[in-house]
């Protein structure tokens, strides 16, 4: 058996693991990168990237339709669907050829292919004839989609979002399972492409929103473009023909089945953790099956192993992967000297139109605490630019600590969200009040003045009495 020494292992070579190695490397240390599958990152191969490509070309669809409400009659439309797939994997691929150029440009003995699996804490086994004695394991493993056994029975058209970006060709008709950020993405550019699409969510829920006033705005804004099913269930799903066959059932018990080319399962990922030998790692592990670990410096209790990555499920999402990874890399380093690193403030984008974005801390987040916090609120329907770009829906609300007037977050949905949640994440992290937010610039026409419109509403509601804080609930034995 042959035995590599390290002083940092990485498992999984994706956005945290790259991360993770670089870090480590820029401490100095000994790493090596152990990938089991392809190289290239999910978010370049299946995730950010291809889905951005999809979106582009079902946006250049929308506008040809949306052009006669401006008095352009550009004439019929014709979409070509192996065209733009076509586009959408050379692109892919290209943004892939990036990063594999990356990682052929690290040393190769610091790079391994294999499956690797503890068998102690600092120790890791790579096939049948080769062991790793680390110092220090960063377990980057990152997520896979999660097909139910029951639905993936039923035949190779039903798909996850994975196998969207080999398609050749778009299909006729597609049922869409999940209003995460994934299904609202895909279904909408689907859709937006001429292809039937039928979103079947099992809440009323739709991407990341929980306020609900937001929510509901949402789900008018975008319903009235694309079929989605709300508190609907899939009640089965069959091989039929090339197709399959899906049954569904609503909130009111009624059954629909209906014939679908694909069935798309977007109900979310699940980490790459079962089948790392976590038994023999000695980690305390969480209801799914996830090591616990603290989410300033990404280690495991007070082991030598860290998580990074949508391996740890915490906030799914490539900055968040990066900055995950650098900080467990850079730990896995100086074990055990151990060190916080840089959490910035969370900040969620959904790419469906209207766009969807999340701030710092949201509404349910806020409303489970004890301390009440103050409300602002603007409708697009009437904001200025909107009108002018016809992309007037959706609503922003914005929170803040009674007192301070320290900006807490915000959720929203409207035309350019993925621009204003940049702005309030730069404001949240930078500990601002509302009224320094209001200091700052605002050029007219633009959708900005929204938000300082929700602002100048927070702002008022600041003025007034905070409401009495919430009740603390009696916990004396027997009661």
């Amino acid at each position: 058996m042959e035995t590599i020494q390290c002083d940092v292992a990485v498992i999984g070579a994706g956005t945290a693991g790259l991360s993770a190695y670089r870090a480590a490397r820029n401490a100095g240390k000994r790493a090596l990168l152990i990938e089991v599958g392809p190289h290239g990152t999910t978010c370049a191969r299946v995730g950010c990237m291809p889905s951005k490509l999809l979106i582009a070309a079902a946006e250049a669809a929308h506008a040809v339709r949306e052009a006669p409400g401006f008095g352009v009659n550009p004439g019929p439309l014709a979409i070509d669907g192996q065209a733009v797939m076509a586009r959408v994997r050379s692109e892919r691929d290209r943004f892939v050829g990036f990063v594999l150029e990356n990682v052929a440009a690290m040393p190769a003995q610091d790079k391994h292919d294999g499956r690797a699996r503890f068998i102690a804490p600092d120790r890791l086994r790579i096939g049948a004839k080769l062991e790793v004695a680390a110092r220090a394991v960063v377990i980057a493993t990152g997520s896979s989609p999660d097909i139910p056994s029951a639905w993936a029975a039923a035949g190779p058209r039903v798909i996850s979002s994975d196998a969207v970006f080999e398609w050749t060709d778009l299909p006729r008709s597609v049922a869409v399972i999940g209003a995460g950020v994934i299904g609202l993405e895909l279904g909408q550019a689907l859709h937006r492409l001429g292809v039937r699409v039928a979103v079947v969510a099992r809440s009323n829920g739709l991407a990341q929103l929980k306020d609900p006033l937001v929510l509901a705005a949402a789900a008018q804004a975008l319903g009235e473009e694309m079929d989605i099913r709300f508190r609907t269930e899939v009640a089965g799903m069959a091989r039929a023909g090339e197709g399959v066959e899906l049954r569904t059932r609503d909130a009111h018990g009624a059954e629909r089945s209906e014939h679908f080319d694909y069935v798309l399962v977007a109900t979310g990922r699940t980490p790459n953790v079962h089948g790392l030998g976590l038994d023999h790692a000695g980690l305390a592990l969480d209801r799914r099956g996830i090591p616990q670990f603290d989410r300033h410096t990404m280690q495991c209790g007070a082991s030598s192993i860290f998580i990074a990555g949508d391996a740890n499920a915490e906030l799914p999402v490539l900055p968040e992967a990066a900055d995950q990874g650098k900080i467990a890399g850079a730990n896995a380093a100086r074990y055990p000297d151990v060190k916080p690193g840089l959490r910035r403030t969370p900040l969620a984008i959904t790419f469906c139109e209207p766009q969807i974005a999340t701030v710092g801390r949201g509404y349910k987040e806020l409303s489970n605490g004890r301390e009440p916090f103050a409300i602002g609120a603007v409708g697009f329907d009437d904001q200025g630019r909107s009108r002018v770009m016809r992309q007037n829906k959706g609503m922003l609300r914005v929170y803040a600590e009674y007192g301070s007037g320290r900006f807490l977050g915000a959720e929203m949905v409207g035309p350019r969200a993925e621009h204003i949640g940049h702005l309030l994440a730069w404001a949240h992290q930078a500990g601002l009040t509302v009224a320094q937010m209001l200091d700052m610039p605002f050029y007219h026409p633009v959708v900005e003045e929204g938000l300082r419109t929700a602002l100048r509403d927070l702002a008022q509601e600041l003025q007034k009495p905070p409401p009495p804080p919430k009740p603390v609930p009696d916990c004396t034995p027997g009661c």
